[in-house]
């Protein structure tokens, strides 16, 4: 876990991501936490089917690196967005990240936030030089959180920006 000045980052268990991809509110319940609305995009569902629960079911993977951090505020003890790395540091020591806030908490500044706190996490992992990120060019609010944590960008195609920052 690891704590902001208003959030909790709370990487959550294959069991957790399970109740998570329900989308009942059942993983709020067992964190005792008020129920949040919220979607899961396609995509997002496609990753948890495919990669996510997957990774973290693997014997002698750190699921830290594939698991889904949920994001808790804590004033109201609600979910309010997730984020998640798509797995271990590869041979050039760099993860990638990958982010979403719930429409009802978007331009409050928890991304930023909580991006902030994986960096400063990713920092005292073994391995970690570097992370990635890409942002769509049309999602202005998702390179803003980028650029607010210190990412520069590298590369770009016609649709996609893509950043990084070095952890060493």
């Amino acid at each position: 876990m690891i704590e902001t000045p208003r959030l909790i980052l709370m990487p959550l268990s294959y069991d957790q991501v399970l109740k998570y991809a329900l989308n009942d509110n059942s993983l709020e319940q067992q964190l005792n936490l008020n129920e949040t609305s919220r979607e899961i995009s396609e995509e997002l569902h496609e990753a948890l089917e495919q990669t996510i629960l997957p990774n973290i079911a693997t014997p002698g993977r750190n699921y830290l690196f594939s698991t889904l951090w949920t994001l808790i505020w804590r004033e109201e003890q609600k979910m309010v967005g997730d984020l998640c790395f798509f797995g271990e540091p590869d041979a050039a020591g760099e993860i990638e990240i990958g982010y979403g806030t719930y429409d009802a908490f978007q331009n409050r500044g928890f991304m930023t936030e909580a991006v902030g706190g994986m960096i400063e996490w990713a920092k005292t992992q073994p391995g970690v030089k570097s992370i990635r990120a890409g942002t769509n060019k049309d999602n202005a609010a998702s390179s803003n959180v980028l650029v607010k944590n210190n990412f520069r960008q590298f590369e770009e195609t016609d649709t996609v920006t893509f950043w990084r920052i070095y952890t060493t």
